[in-house]
């Protein structure tokens, strides 16, 4: 079961959600170390499922439960509004045991695609592929306010993997229609260097003194009667 939050209207439209079982139990296996993050427990979303669109916040070194932020088509981690930040965060410390307790809290978040999980990892762990691409924001304290808005939530059970696989057919038809229009485009531009070369090519034939008029033809022509009366 995954709990959906609004993010602050004037921000724009944000997906932001939780599992329910995080909610619950805060992530207590989880150490939670810059280097890693835990799972949410009985709400793991498989690293194959995982969506470029997606980033994951949590407590750095506290347990929590787990917040993931959908960005808008395009957007990078650069461009999440900063009022989409402070609610993710505002979140995270107030789903987590310890943190919700003292000021000062490092919240961590990354784009969904840089965690990895290896056999080797403990339960509860998965490593980041690239750690330029985690972010820390600092919570200096829990803001009511936000917390308090963040809980008109929506509660349902997604089927995670449809919606992935909705996703892959939606960026399949993308680059199929982009290709598409770059063949038209490549297309269009043969044809016109086409005509651009046989306009050159006459234009070329029409140049002035390559042409002869037909005054100049007739002049140059002898009558019949000009012609016997040389040869007379």
């Amino acid at each position: 079961m995954v709990f959906y939050f609004k993010a602050r209207p004037e921000a724009g439209d944000y997906a932001i959600f939780m599992g329910l079982e995080s909610m619950r139990t805060r992530s207590s296996s989880n150490t939670a170390s810059p280097k890693t993050f835990g799972e949410p427990v009985g709400n793991w979303i498989p690293l194959e499922w995982k969506r470029l669109d997606m980033f994951r916040f949590h407590v750095d070194k506290m347990s929590s439960a787990h917040v993931y932020l959908r960005l808008n088509k395009g957007q990078t981690i650069d461009d999440i509004p900063e009022g989409v930040l402070e609610d993710c965060a505002q979140l995270v410390k107030a789903n987590s045991i310890q943190g919700n307790k003292v000021n000062n809290v490092d919240v961590v978040y990354t784009p969904w695609q840089n965690l990895k999980k290896t056999a080797s990892m403990d339960v509860g762990q998965v490593g980041f592929h690239n750690s330029k691409m985690v972010r820390t924001v600092r919570v200096e304290k829990r803001i009511n306010e936000i917390v308090n808005r963040l809980k008109d939530k929506v509660e349902r059970k997604p089927d995670l993997k449809a919606e992935r696989e909705a996703v892959n057919a939606a960026e399949r038809a993308e680059r199929k229609q982009q290709l598409r229009d770059k063949k038209r485009r490549e297309e269009l531009e043969r044809l016109e260097k086409e005509r651009q070369a046989e306009l050159r090519s006459y234009k070329n034939l029409m140049v002035a003194e390559k042409m002869t008029s037909n005054k100049n033809i007739a002049s140059a022509n002898k009558s019949l009667q000009e012609l016997e009366e040389d040869f007379m």
